[in-house]
């Protein structure tokens, strides 16, 4: 009775996007959290007949066979990369990426990760840090006498004070960018690692080399789709109910195969 295996590969598939959907909602307030998708595949099949047998009657070929699928499995969790909603706060240090590409921060341990989440802070040195307190590059200092600071859609970063009219020029905000995105490691705390399958980390200014633009004063909001999201998971609940009914059904059949006389 392959039916109760096949439908617990069935079920399990249908809990992992479960999981996946309801992470989604848990974050659909984060800022520059980016929406996952659980992606499924068939598992390998029996080829009780394979196709192209020769037919033992009368030497003929099978046309297609018999070949039994095992189930299904979890091929990858995807992450879509389609920007956010911009919403405007007004701080001066809140910036969001309009376009590809990411902010860079130093980690502790001197590793570089990767987010879209715009919400910096400044430290008690004047040091342009991430809400965590990590600096984002490439380590810009905020001097103490700055009233108020403003950074153009370059990333160049200008101080205004008290005394002198002109503004001065503090550096400019660097973004980093990925042949492939969706392969970076998700450590949490909205930042990213780079991996094999993302490519090396590609750095440029801020609207040079297909790199987005920044836009000071705004945050780029979660891209999780409320509607969509339990759209899915109401499928995902079906799909785990018709595959458990499944198993009901192969349990009643090998019931009424011991009760035979």
């Amino acid at each position: 009775m392959r039916a109760l295996d096949i439908a617990a590969t069935g079920m399990s598939a249908q809990q992992m996007r479960v999981e996946v959907i309801s992470n989604n909602l848990a974050n659909m307030s984060t800022t520059g959290y980016s929406a996952r998708r659980a992606e499924l595949a068939d598992l390998h099949y029996q080829q009780l007949t394979p196709a192209g047998a020769i037919n033992a009657t009368d030497g003929t070929l099978v046309p297609t066979g018999v070949q039994l699928g095992l189930g299904v499995r979890a091929a990858s969790v995807t992450v879509n990369m389609m920007q956010g909603t911009v919403a405007a706060t007004g701080q001066d240090l809140d910036l969001a990426i309009e376009g590809q590409g990411f902010f860079e921060v130093t980690l502790p341990s001197g590793q570089s990760a990767f987010t879209r989440d715009g919400s910096f802070k400044v430290t008690g040195d004047g040091l342009i840090v991430n809400s965590d307190g990590y600096e984002v590059a490439p380590g810009i200092t905020v001097p103490d006498e700055t009233r108020n600071i403003t950074i153009n859609g370059d990333g160049e970063i200008y101080a205004y004070f008290a005394g002198p009219p002109d503004a001065q020029l503090l550096g400019q905000l660097t973004l980093t960018d990925f042949s492939n995105p969706r392969g970076l490691e998700a450590m949490g705390a909205n930042l990213f690692l780079e991996t094999a399958a993302s490519g090396q980390a590609l750095n440029g200014n801020p609207g040079q080399d297909g790199l987005g633009t920044l836009r000071q004063g705004f945050l780029e909001e979660s891209s999780v789709d409320a509607v969509k999201e339990i759209t899915d998971l109401i499928e995902a609940q079906r799909g785990y109910e018709l595959n458990a009914k499944v198993i009901t059904a192969a349990d009643q059949m090998l019931g009424a195969t011991t009760q035979i006389r």
